[in-house]
């Protein structure tokens, strides 16, 4: 992909703006680290050309402990290239991702018989859709699937009330299919105004662990994206990794990027 310019600057824009309605910003040296509620927590981030040290990032987890977070720092790896080694001599547990963006969508066609539905905030399912997700993450089988928005989120009442906020205000936008009446997969995208442009991330593309292999989760994303190229002018999404990353570049996306995350586990 030829990457337009100023892309990858729009999705650290998109980065940095997503937590404000929900967190107070702290800082922590060269890291800004989002402070709010732990029901739909988000990872601390390098603040763009700023450099960002061990002591950073140390100060970066004690806040994010005291206020009950999960301990979560993300960086876009082409933008902050040292970031990797002041986590690790941190003693944080680093993986990556690959950050995808939407090209030439693709429209894919669901199994027969399944339907897509857009969840309302009212809908009386919704824990069960949240469930489906938390049972697909759970078993990630040879695949894992997009990831999330928010980082450690737990499925429960108070996870459920947000998410129905959240609907309700179009900061996120779900889709379910369904196939002879249970829910089978389920996927979202959180739309963010970024000086007046809509951005958009799809997350949380999920798949009961008993249904892979048929196409679903690529179908729900292909669908989530068309939804989301309607008012959105950037879509991209962070897969879980390469074999997903190549599924999705078969619906049209092209990879832009790779996504740093670093956490307190103890395998990668």
């Amino acid at each position: 992909m030829s990457v337009p310019a100023g892309l990858l600057e729009r999705v650290e824009r998109y980065f940095a703006a997503a937590p404000l309605p929900d967190a107070r910003i702290e800082s922590a040296g060269g890291l800004d680290v989002p402070v709010g509620s732990p029901t739909w927590p988000y990872p601390a981030r390098p603040r763009p050309g700023e450099p960002v040290g061990a002591d950073d990032v140390r100060a970066a987890v004690a806040l994010q402990e005291a206020a009950g977070l999960p301990v979560a720092v993300e960086w876009v790896c082409e933008d902050a290239p040292t970031v990797e080694a002041a986590v690790r001599t941190a003693g944080l547990t680093v993986g990556s991702s690959p950050l995808l963006v939407a090209a030439d969508p693709v429209e894919l066609l669901l199994p027969w018989g399944v339907r897509l539905y857009l969840v309302g905030a009212d809908d009386p399912d919704l824990p069960r859709y949240e469930r489906l997700a938390s049972i697909a993450f759970a078993n990630p089988g040879p695949r894992s699937e997009a990831g999330g928005a928010a980082v450690g989120v737990a499925v429960g009442s108070p996870r459920t009330a947000v998410l129905r906020e959240r609907i309700a205000t179009g900061r996120t936008v779900m889709m379910v299919a369904v196939e002879g009446g249970e829910p089978v997969a389920v996927g979202t995208h959180h739309p963010v105004d970024v000086d007046g442009t809509e951005i958009t991330e799809i997350a949380g593309v999920a798949t009961l662990p008993r249904l892979r292999g048929r196409g679903l989760g690529a179908g729900l994303a292909s669908a989530l994206t068309a939804h989301a190229r309607e008012t959105a002018e950037l879509v991209f999404l962070v897969a879980g990794d390469d074999d997903v990353a190549r599924v999705y570049e078969r619906t049209g996306f092209a990879r832009l990027a790779t996504v740093g995350v670093a956490d307190l586990a103890d395998a990668c």
